[in-house]
C-alpha cells in the first residue's frame, strides 16, 4: 500500500508551512528574553502548528494505493454420469485414469489456484468417478464457473467427458462466456457399437376412456445390417401390440406409430419392449416404461320434458357432437324411474309442465344439488316454476305465448361468441316464449336479451345463475328447431347453434372443487430425478384457509410399501418435499382433523425412468474438439492428461494479475493530527510559561 499527494496538494503544503514560517518569524524574531537554542525550538514548534492547522483548513486529499495479486484460477470438471462408465474405450483403466486426475490437480496447484467439480444432472464440488448421474448437463457446469467465478482470473477450463449432452443446451455455446481456454479429455468410445435401442417414445400423458390414442416409438439400431427385432407394448404387463422390424444400414432408425385403445379407467402403465441382437452391446436401453392416466371425461346430460318435441332432437344432437358428453333422453312415462344424482346437467325442457306428469321426479330433484339448464315455453307450468326455483319470477302469465328475438348482451365473457357468430344469430326466426312480467335476480348474466318486433328489451332471453355455489341456465322460450332451420336457409359453413348449446352445456356442467381439505401434487408425471413436491390446503367452516392442525400424508407405491410423512406448515396452508422417487405408479392418502371432524384427500401421480444416459452411447469427441479450438484450448486423450499441465505452463495468457485499488481519503479525517496539533501547542506553552513569557 502506498499514499501520494496530488499536485495540488503539495502547492497547498508549501504554502501553508510558508504561512507557519512567516508566523514563527513575526512571533519570535525581536524577542530578547529567550536563550537562542529555545528560541529556535519555539519557532520550529509554532511552525508545525500553524503549519498543520492551515494544512487542516484546506482539506487536502490523500490517495492510497493498493495492489492485490490475483493468481489464476483453474478450474477441471468431471463427468459422472453413466455414459461415462458404461462405454470405455479400449485399455482404458479407469482406476489409474482417476489417479492421474488427481496427480494433476497436485501439480498444478504448486502454481495456481485449482477447484474441482463433477457434473451429471448436478454439479457438486470435488472430483468424483461413482459415474451413477441419470443426465448429463455440461452447460449446467459451466454456468456454475460463470455464475461463481465472475470478475475472477479463469485460467483455463478442463472439461473432462464422453461429449454425451442430454439435458440443457450445448456446452459449445456456453464457452465464449467464461473467455479461457478449455482443455478436454476425451473419455469413452467414439466408435459405435452393436446395439438395438428405443431412443424416444412420444405419447399423450391424459387420454379419455375408451379413445384410441397414437404411441410414437422412434427405434435406432447400430451394427445390425439385415438383422431384425420385434417392438411389443404390454399394457399392466398384457401385451396389447406388437411389430416386427427389419434393420437396414448400420446406423438405422425408425419412427413406428402404434394405435392403443384405453379401455381402462385410471394410471395404465405401458411398457416397450426390443428384441435384443446377438453380441449387443447393452440392453438396457431396448426397453422403456411410460404412464398414461386414463379419465372418464364424460359428462352425463339428462333431456328431461313431458312429450316428445323437435327442440329435443337439436339438444341432443349439439351435446352428442361432443365425445365428452353423452346425453339421455327421458320422457314423462321415464322420468319416474330416472335417478338426477346419476348426471352432472340436467336439462328441464318445458318442465314442471301444465299437466304435471312429473311430480315424482321433482321430488328426487330437491335432494340431489345439480345444475339446471331450465327451458320454457307454451306448455310450461309457470307457477310450478316460479316455486321450483329462486332466481326468476315470471309474474302475470296466463299462459299465452309471443315471439321474441334474440339480441347479443354487451359485455358476456364466460364463453366467447365471435362477432360473425352475433350476426347470424341476430337473422334467426324468433322463440315463443311465455308471456308475463320476468323479474331476474340481480347477479344474472345474460348471453341474449329479448328483442320483440324491432324494440329491444333488457329482458334476457338466455341467462344464468349462480345459488350457493350451483349454476344454473335459463332459456325462456321454445323453437329452437326453428334456428336450425334458419341455419340451413342460411347455408352457414358451421353451425352457431350447436356451438351454442355446446358452450351452454360445458359452462353449466362444469364443477366447482369446493372440497374443504386439499392435497395435490406440482404436476402428475415427473422424473426419477425431481423431488416430489406436495401443496395442501385446509379451509374451515367459513372456507377461510387454516393451517393450525397437522396433516399426515401416506404414499404407497406399486408393491404396496407405504412411505410416511408429515406437512410442514405455511402462511396459510400445508408443504412437503417428499424428495426424488424410483420410477412407477405411486398413489397418497392425506389425513387431518379440525374441530373434532376428519378430512382426508387422495391422490395419484408416477415417476418416469430416466434412460437417457443408455439412449445414446458412442461418445462425441468431435464436439469436444471444437469446443477445444474455439476457445484456444487442446483435446487430450485419457492416457496424456498429464500433459495439460506443461500446456498450461507454457500458456503465456495464463498469468497472475495484479488489481490496484486507488482510495481518497480527507486529511482532515485522521484524527492523530489533532492530538499533534494539541501536543505541539502544549509543549510551546510549557515553554514560554516556563521562561516568563506568559
Amino acid at each position: 500500500m502506498n499514499s501520494f499527494f496530488s499536485g495540488t496538494s503539495v502547492l497547498s503544503f508549501l504554502g501553508c508551512l510558508a504561512l507557519g514560517l512567516l508566523y514563527a518569524w513575526i512571533l519570535y524574531r525581536n524577542n530578547k528574553n529567550l536563550d537562542k537554542k529555545l528560541q529556535y525550538i519555539l519557532a520550529v514548534l509554532r511552525i508545525l502548528v500553524v503549519t498543520a492547522i492551515a494544512w487542516l483548513l484546506f482539506a487536502p486529499l490523500i490517495k492510497t494505493l493498493n495492489y492485490t495479486l490475483d493468481k489464476p484460477v483453474i478450474i477441471i470438471g468431471q463427468d459422472n454420469s453413466l455414459s461415462v462408465g458404461q462405454v470405455k474405450a479400449p485399455g482404458f483403466d479407469e482406476k489409474q485414469y482417476a489417479q492421474n486426475l488427481k496427480a494433476l490437480q497436485d501439480k498444478l496447484s504448486d502454481k495456481y489456484e485449482v477447484k474441482t467439480y463433477h457434473f451429471s444432472d448436478q454439479v457438486a464440488d470435488g472430483l468424483e468417478f461413482k459415474n451413477q448421474g441419470k443426465l448429463t448437463d455440461a452447460a449446467a457446469f459451466f454456468r456454475k464457473v460463470q455464475d461463481e467465478y465472475t470478475n475472477r482470473n479463469i485460467g483455463a477450463v478442463i472439461l473432462a467427458t464422453d461429449g454425451i449432452f442430454n439435458h440443457g443446451g450445448n456446452p459449445l455455446y456456453s464457452i465464449n462466456q467464461i473467455n479461457a481456454p478449455v482443455y478436454t479429455i476425451a473419455l469413452g468410445d467414439s466408435i459405435p457399437k452393436r446395439d438395438v435401442l428405443i431412443s424416444n417414445v412420444n405419447y399423450n400423458n391424459i387420454v379419455y376412456l375408451d379413445d384410441d390414442f397414437t404411441v410414437e416409438i422412434q427405434v435406432q439400431a447400430f451394427q445390425g445390417n439385415g438383422e431384425s427385432t420385434s417392438l411389443t407394448i404390454a399394457q399392466n404387463g398384457s401385451k396389447v401390440a406388437e411389430q416386427n422390424i427389419s434393420i437396414s444400414g448400420n446406423s438405422f432408425v425408425k419412427t413406428i406409430p402404434l394405435k392403443l385403445h384405453a379401455g381402462k379407467i385410471g394410471v395404465q402403465k405401458y411398457t416397450v419392449q426390443l428384441g435384443s441382437l446377438p453380441n449387443e452391446m447393452t440392453t438396457r436401453n431396448n426397453s422403456q416404461s411410460f404412464y398414461v392416466e386414463v379419465i372418464d371425461g364424460r359428462q352425463k346430460v339428462l333431456l328431461a320434458a313431458a312429450g316428445p318435441h323437435p327442440d329435443l332432437g337439436v339438444l341432443k344432437e349439439a351435446i352428442s357432437l361432443n365425445k365428452h358428453y353423452e346425453a339421455k333422453l327421458a320422457l314423462a312415462d321415464d322420468l319416474g324411474a330416472t335417478d338426477p344424482a346419476k348426471f352432472d346437467l340436467i336439462v328441464l325442457y318445458q318442465l314442471p309442465d301444465v299437466q304435471n306428469l312429473s311430480a315424482g321426479f321433482f321430488q328426487k330433484l330437491k335432494s340431489v344439488k345439480k345444475p339446471i339448464w331450465y327451458i320454457l315455453g307454451g306448455q310450461s307450468n309457470i307457477t310450478a316454476f316460479n316455486q321450483l326455483q329462486s332466481q326468476v319470477n315470471l309474474a302475470s302469465a296466463n299462459g299465452s305465448v309471443q315471439e321474441v328475438y334474440p339480441d347479443f348482451a354487451n359485455g358476456f365473457t364466460s364463453f366467447n361468441l365471435i362477432e360473425e357468430d352475433k350476426k347470424q344469430f341476430a337473422t334467426f326466426d324468433p322463440l315463443l316464449a311465455p308471456f308475463g312480467r320476468l323479474t331476474v335476480n340481480a347477479g344474472a348474466t345474460p348471453v341474449f336479451n329479448q328483442r320483440i318486433g324491432k324494440v329491444s328489451t333488457q329482458q334476457p332471453l338466455l341467462f344464468f345463475t349462480s345459488e350457493n355455489g350451483t349454476k344454473a341456465g335459463y332459456l325462456m322460450g321454445e323453437g329452437l328447431w326453428r334456428w336450425k332451420l334458419s341455419e340451413a336457409e342460411n347455408e352457414a359453413p358451421q353451425s352457431v347453434l350447436n356451438d351454442l348449446i355446446s358452450k351452454t352445456v360445458q359452462y353449466l356442467s362444469v364443477k366447482d372443487d369446493k372440497r374443504r381439505f386439499k392435497v395435490f401434487t406440482a404436476k402428475a408425471a415427473y422424473d426419477e430425478n425431481e423431488s416430489i413436491q406436495f401443496n395442501g390446503t385446509l379451509y374451515n367452516d367459513s372456507y377461510q384457509a387454516v393451517n393450525e392442525p397437522e396433516v399426515n400424508l401416506q404414499v404407497k407405491n406399486e408393491a404396496g410399501k407405504v412411505f410416511n410423512y408429515t406437512f410442514s406448515k405455511t402462511e396459510t396452508g400445508y408443504q412437503l418435499d417428499a424428495g426424488a422417487m424410483p420410477a412407477g405408479n405411486y398413489s397418497y392418502l392425506a389425513n387431518t382433523v379440525l374441530g373434532g371432524k376428519k378430512f382426508s384427500a387422495t391422490g395419484s401421480f408416477y415417476v418416469n425412468a430416466l434412460i437417457a444416459e443408455y439412449q445414446q452411447t458412442t461418445a462425441n469427441h468431435q464436439l469436444l474438439n471444437t469446443i477445444a479450438k474455439q476457445s484456444n484450448g487442446k483435446l487430450f486423450m485419457p492416457a496424456d492428461l498429464l500433459k495439460i499441465a506443461d500446456e498450461i505452463l507454457k500458456n503465456e495468457n495464463i498469468k497472475t494479475i495484479s488489481y490496484e485499488d486507488r482510495k481518497y481519503d480527507e486529511l482532515i479525517n485522521m484524527k492523530w493530527l489533532f492530538g499533534l496539533v494539541l501536543i505541539l501547542l502544549g509543549t510551546e506553552w510549557f515553554l514560554r510559561k516556563r521562561n516568563g513569557e506568559l
